[in-house]
């Protein structure tokens, strides 16, 4: 008998945020929200290009059925606007641990709460409710951006793999690996709150 998925569907919101499972049916959303700045042509990002979305959300959802990865797609909760994506994946039930990543948003959801919205959920579901004692990250050596972002939350970084991916474009990346342990929560989520506040009160 197949043992119980770690990750389950679930659907979380907060401040006009919505995350829910990423579906075949989301597909136009996700091509529109790829297109607000072409995303696809940033060299160091996973956004698909719009004749690939499609095979982006299959693969997704094969990533679900293995018990790897499990995809949201992320929404206005009031329009339902498709805003982005992003997933836990690396997903290792027997420590406990998952990672966030695959994260993309249109670019004018780009530097509002929504990232920070949707990563206080994320972060707060896989400590307090599926009781994770890790949380990673994992990201381009090149994306300094991505980089800033995720030591913000208030992750450690654990070091960097040489040579362990291929970008979109055939060149072979560093990937530089973060991390932050439930204990560290608590502090992060404080942090989290007082930068969401800061969002709020400039959008």
């Amino acid at each position: 008998m197949d043992s119980p998925a770690f990750v389950t569907p679930v659907t979380l919101e907060a401040h006009g945020v919505r995350l829910v499972p990423l579906e075949l049916q989301h597909e136009a959303g996700l091509r529109e929200a790829a297109a607000d700045g072409q995303l696809w042509n940033i060299r160091v990002t996973s956004v698909p290009e719009p004749e690939q979305t499609r095979s982006y959300i299959e693969t997704a959802l094969q990533g679900r059925a293995d018990g790897h990865r499990f995809a949201f797609v992320v929404l206005d909760a009031a329009s339902g606007e498709v805003l982005g994506s992003t997933s836990y994946h690396d997903i290792l039930p027997a420590v406990k641990r998952v990672e966030i990543g695959f994260t993309w948003y249109a670019k004018r959801c780009q530097r509002t709460h929504v990232n920070t919205t949707a990563k206080l959920l994320m972060m707060g579901h896989a400590f307090d409710t599926l009781g994770c004692h890790v949380v990673g990250w994992r990201t381009d050596n090149f994306n300094f951006a991505s980089q800033r972002a995720i030591e913000r939350l208030g992750a450690k970084k654990d070091g960097v793999i040489r040579g362990n991916a291929m970008r979109r474009d055939g060149s072979i990346r560093d990937t530089v690996m973060y991390s932050l342990r439930a204990g560290e929560w608590p502090e992060s989520r404080i942090q989290l709150l007082d930068k969401l506040k800061q969002h709020m009160r400039m959008e």
